[in-house]
C-alpha cells in the first residue's frame, strides 16, 4: 500500500504527523523514535510569542540599565534591534532534529497579536525548518471587539509572518467564527499553505480545595473528531490550502475517515501520550490493512473520496443531517445515559 502524501509542498511517506505536544517532541531521542515509528513529518512543540517578547524586554532592560549615568554610556551598546534575540535552545532544537532524522520538521510558533515577535519565523527557517505552523491561540473577551477585527487580526499576523519567510506557513486554529469557510477562504487568499483544523483551546478548571482557577490538560477522545472532519469536507476542493487534521484520532479508522473527506495530513498526539510513540506503526498497519480491504492502493486514492464536493449526498454535512440525527435518536429509558 502507498501511504504517501503531500502537504505543504512536502512529500511525506505517511499522512500520520505528530503534533506540537512539549513533552514529545522536545527531546531527540523521541524524534528519532517517531521516525522509526513511521512518522510522516513532525511538528515540533510550540515557540511562544510571551517567551519572546519577556526575553526581548529582559535584554532591553541590561543593556539600558544605568545608561543614563553619563552622556556617552548609550553610545556604548548598539540598539536592541540589531541584536538577534530569543530562546537560541529552539533553534538548536531544530537544526539537532534536522540532522538526526530525514523526514521534514516542521516548526511551531505560538501566538495572539501581530509585532516584532513573528520575526523569530526567519531563525527557525534558517536553522533548518522545512515548514512553519502557526499556531494563532486567541480568546478574545473584549466587549467592543467585533467579529471582523478578531478575524482582521488572524489575517495580519499571518500576513506578517509569511514576510518573514520562504517556506510554506500552516496555520493552525479554532472553530469560533461566525462564518468559518469564509475565515478559510480570507487564510487562503492571504497566502496560508496550510489549514490545520481545529486548535483545541484548553478550558481552565477551578480547584475547590484552593479556591484557584487551574489548567487541566484533557486527552482528546473520539468525539473531538467530528468538527474538524465535518470542515475539511467542506471546505475540500474550494481552496489552494492543504488541509491537515488534529483532534481525536485514536485508531487507523479515524485516519482513514480525515483521509476520506481531504486531509492530506492526519495529525496525532492524545494517543501517543496515552500508547506510546510506537503506536504510529499500530495506526499505520490498521490503515494498510482496510486499503487492502477495500482494495485501495494509495492514500492519494482516498483523500477526498467522501468529501462534500464527492460525497453521494452532500447536505450529510450540514443542516438536513442534524434534523436526521434527532429523528432517528431511539431513546431507552432502562438504560443509563453515560
Amino acid at each position: 500500500m502507498d501511504l504517501t502524501t503531500t502537504y505543504l509542498g512536502l512529500t511525506l511517506r505517511s499522512p500520520l504527523v505528530p503534533s506540537a505536544a512539549a513533552p514529545l517532541t522536545e527531546h531527540i531521542d523521541n524524534v528519532k523514535k517517531m521516525e522509526d515509528a513511521g512518522a510522516g513529518a513532525i511538528v515540533l512543540h510550540s515557540l511562544f510569542e510571551e517567551q519572546l517578547l519577556r526575553e526581548k524586554f529582559e535584554l532591553h532592560h541590561h543593556l539600558t540599565y544605568g545608561t543614563e549615568s553619563f552622556a556617552e554610556a548609550l553610545t556604548y551598546f548598539p540598539e536592541p534591534d540589531e541584536f538577534h534575540v530569543g530562546p537560541e535552545l529552539y533553534l538548536e532544537h531544530i537544526r539537532e532534529a534536522k540532522s538526526a532524522v530525514s523526514i521534514p520538521i516542521i516548526a511551531s510558533l505560538n501566538g495572539y497579536s501581530p509585532g516584532g515577535w513573528v520575526e523569530y519565523a526567519q531563525l527557525m527557517q534558517e536553522a533548518g525548518a522545512d515548514a512553519l505552523e502557526l499556531n494563532v491561540y486567541y480568546v478574545p473577551t473584549d466587549l467592543n471587539m467585533s467579529g471582523a477585527e478578531v478575524e482582521q487580526n488572524y489575517l495580519n499576523i499571518l500576513r506578517e509572518v509569511k514576510a518573514e519567510v520562504s517556506i510554506p506557513v500552516a496555520v493552525k486554529l479554532g472553530p469560533y467564527f461566525s462564518n468559518m469557510a469564509n475565515m478559510a477562504k480570507q487564510l487562503d487568499d492571504t497566502g496560508a499553505n496550510g489549514l490545520v483544523l481545529f486548535n483545541r483551546f484548553m478550558q481552565p478548571d477551578i480547584n475547590l480545595d484552593e479556591l484557584e482557577v487551574e489548567p487541566h490538560v484533557l486527552l482528546s477522545t473520539p468525539q473531538a473528531m467530528r468538527l474538524p472532519m465535518r470542515w475539511i469536507a467542506i471546505l475540500y476542493g474550494h481552496l489552494q490550502a492543504d488541509l491537515a487534521s488534529t483532534g481525536g484520532v485514536g485508531k487507523g479508522h479515524d485516519a482513514i475517515k480525515m483521509l476520506m473527506v481531504g486531509a492530506k495530513a492526519v495529525q496525532i498526539c492524545s494517543v501517543l501520550l496515552r500508547h506510546g510513540i510506537e503506536h504510529i506503526s499500530v495506526l499505520e498497519n490498521e490503515i494498510k490493512h482496510w486499503m487492502e480491504e477495500n482494495e485501495y492502493e494509495s492514500v492519494a486514492q482516498m483523500q477526498g473520496a467522501m468529501s462534500q464536493r464527492h460525497c453521494p449526498d452532500p447536505s450529510a454535512f450540514e443542516r438536513s443531517q442534524y434534523m436526521k440525527a434527532i429523528e432517528n435518536y431511539h431513546y431507552e429509558p432502562h438504560k443509563a445515559i453515560v
